[in-house]
C-alpha cells in the first residue's frame, strides 16, 4: 500500500505544480494521468486489504485423504462447500500426482477445478517434481492467507514462521460423516 500512495502523492504533487508554474503546464500531460492510475491502485489497495482474511490456500492433496484415509475429491469439494458456508474463499494447491491418486492419470488446473467447481485461477497443480508445501505457503504468504490443512509442515516452519501463529493453519476432518474445521463455530 506504501507504492500506490507514494506514486499518488508524487503525481498529485507534480499536478499541483504544473497549475502553479505556467512554464511546467506541460508537465500535466503526463501528471494528471499518473495521478488518477496511482490513485485507482491506492483505492484498490485500501479496498482490497480487508479481503486476504477471507482468503484460505486448501492443501488440496492432503484434504482429498480427511475422509477414510482415501484420496476422493469429493473430500475436498465438501470442505470447499464448508469453507464457503463460513464466508471464506478458498483456494486449492495440489501435487502433481493428485490426479493419479483420484483417477489413475494426470490432471491439470483447469480439469480440477471443473470438477471441484472453482474458476482456473484458484486451483494449482503444481508441475511434476516441484514440492507443492513451498508453493501452497508461499501462495497463502503472499495473499495473507492462512491454510487449510492436516499437514504439520515441520520441515517448512523455519522459511514460513507464521505457521506457528495460531490457527494459521486450519485443521480439518471428518465427525459423525459431516467435515469439521478448527474454525467452525463452537
Amino acid at each position: 500500500m506504501i507504492v500506490p500512495l507514494l506514486l499518488f502523492l508524487i503525481a498529485f504533487a507534480a499536478a499541483i505544480l504544473s497549475f502553479l508554474r505556467p512554464e511546467l503546464g506541460d508537465l500535466l500531460l503526463v501528471a494528471g494521468p499518473a495521478a488518477l492510475a496511482s490513485l485507482y491502485l491506492l483505492v484498490r489497495a485500501i479496498l482490497g486489504r480487508g479481503h486476504p482474511a477471507n482468503v484460505v490456500v486448501l492443501d488440496g492433496s492432503n484434504v482429498m485423504h480427511w475422509k477414510d484415509g482415501e484420496a476422493r475429491l469429493e473430500t475436498v469439494r465438501e470442505v470447499i462447500d464448508r469453507l464457503t458456508a463460513l464466508g471464506l474463499r478458498p483456494g486449492v494447491v495440489f501435487d502433481a500426482n493428485a490426479g493419479y491418486k483420484l483417477e489413475g492419470q494426470y490432471r491439470g488446473d483447469k480439469a480440477l477445478a471443473r470438477q471441484l467447481g472453482l474458476p482456473p485461477s484458484r486451483v494449482l497443480v503444481v508441475d511434476k517434481g516441484v514440492p507443492a508445501d513451498p508453493v501452497l505457503l508461499g501462495a497463502a504468504r503472499d495473499m495473507g492467507a492462512r491454510v487449510i490443512s492436516n499437514d504439520r509442515f515441520r520441515d517448512w516452519a523455519d522459511e514460513y514462521p507464521e505457521l506457528r501463529q495460531p490457527e494459521h493453519v486450519i485443521r480439518g476432518g471428518y465427525r459423525d460423516g459431516k467435515v469439521w474445521l478448527s474454525v467452525d463455530p463452537r
